[in-house]
């Protein structure tokens, strides 16, 4: 008949490298069951398991901000035409999946081309094996700026630039290491492009730090503004006719000089803007009107 046996079992202590799949290697694990039978062959079955080693963004080693900056002569020997200059921040090295990286970043053009400042996410991935190393690098997101005119200046306030869906970095694997950077790097015609890194590590678990100081920088911000419902009346009172606050003399220069319309012919036969004026000022409604 048919039997079913309940298996568990416990991971062990040490860590476990995360599980990937890459350009020439992978890290995988399986559960394999096997069914022992006298005098016939053994049967078995396995099924992949997807294991995450968990990596926390609140470490102070993650949380720490990264500066880079760079400067770059455009042109050869006599024929310089002026320096580039790039200043890029991130106010942290690492970030998880799904979240936007805020770049700080500071381009000067003295040089006279037009220059185009970039941003991207760049993945390394290294194999280890057999005392050889072999890499393959590839970038999984981008971003752009606007062109700089020729010795004109830009400034990058926070411009952001989302994580998709990565792998978590690798870092303490014998055979492979995935690791990541964010490069921010100036086109320059007619030149090699100007770049500076910075590195970056894909963690699992989100910095709580960062949420809980938001939220309380915006109940502060509640808090602060609670006076304003203090101060403002229940029923707003509308503003002062024109004529309560200007002299007859600048009242009459304004009000018209010709008579009510008398009924909706005569109304046709004046000009719309006279009517314009007549309301032109006069009070709005009170809100306990309307």
């Amino acid at each position: 008949g048919r039997h079913e046996f309940p298996f568990s079992f416990q991971l062990p202590q040490e860590p476990l490298v995360t599980s990937f799949t890459g350009k020439y290697g992978s890290i995988q694990y399986y559960v394999k069951a096997i069914l022992e039978r006298p005098a016939a062959p053994d049967q078995s079955v396995q099924t992949e398991l997807q294991v995450i080693s968990h990596i926390d963004i609140s470490s102070p080693a993650l949380l720490t901000p990264v500066l880079r900056s760079q400067e770059k002569m455009v042109g050869c020997w006599f024929f310089t035409s002026g320096p580039v200059s790039l200043s890029a921040k991130i106010e942290r090295k690492g970030y998880c999946n799904g979240e936007a990286i805020p770049i700080y970043a500071e381009i000067e053009n003295c040089s006279s081309r037009l220059i185009v400042p970039k941003a991207a996410i760049f993945q390394t991935q290294t194999y280890l094996a057999s005392g050889k190393t072999k890499t393959f690098r590839q970038m999984v997101a981008n971003v752009r700026g606007n062109h700089i005119a020729s010795g004109s200046t830009d400034t990058w306030n926070g411009k952001t630039l989302k994580i998709p869906p990565v792998s978590p970095s690798i870092l303490d694997c014998c055979i492979i290491r995935v690791e990541y950077s964010l490069a921010v790097y100036i086109h320059i015609p007619g030149a090699k492009k100007l770049m500076t890194e910075m590195p970056l590590v894909i963690g699992t678990i989100p910095c709580i730090g960062f949420s809980s100081r938001n939220s309380s920088i915006t109940s502060q911000f509640s808090m602060d503004m609670s006076w304003l419902a203090l101060t403002m009346p229940e029923h707003p009172e509308a503003p002062p006719n024109y004529a309560d606050v200007v002299s007859e003399e600048e009242f009459s220069r304004h009000v018209p000089a010709y008579p009510p319309p008398i009924d909706c012919e005569e109304q046709l036969c004046c000009p719309v803007f006279a009517y314009i004026q007549e309301f032109r000022f006069q009070p709005p409604p009170l809100y306990s009107e309307v």
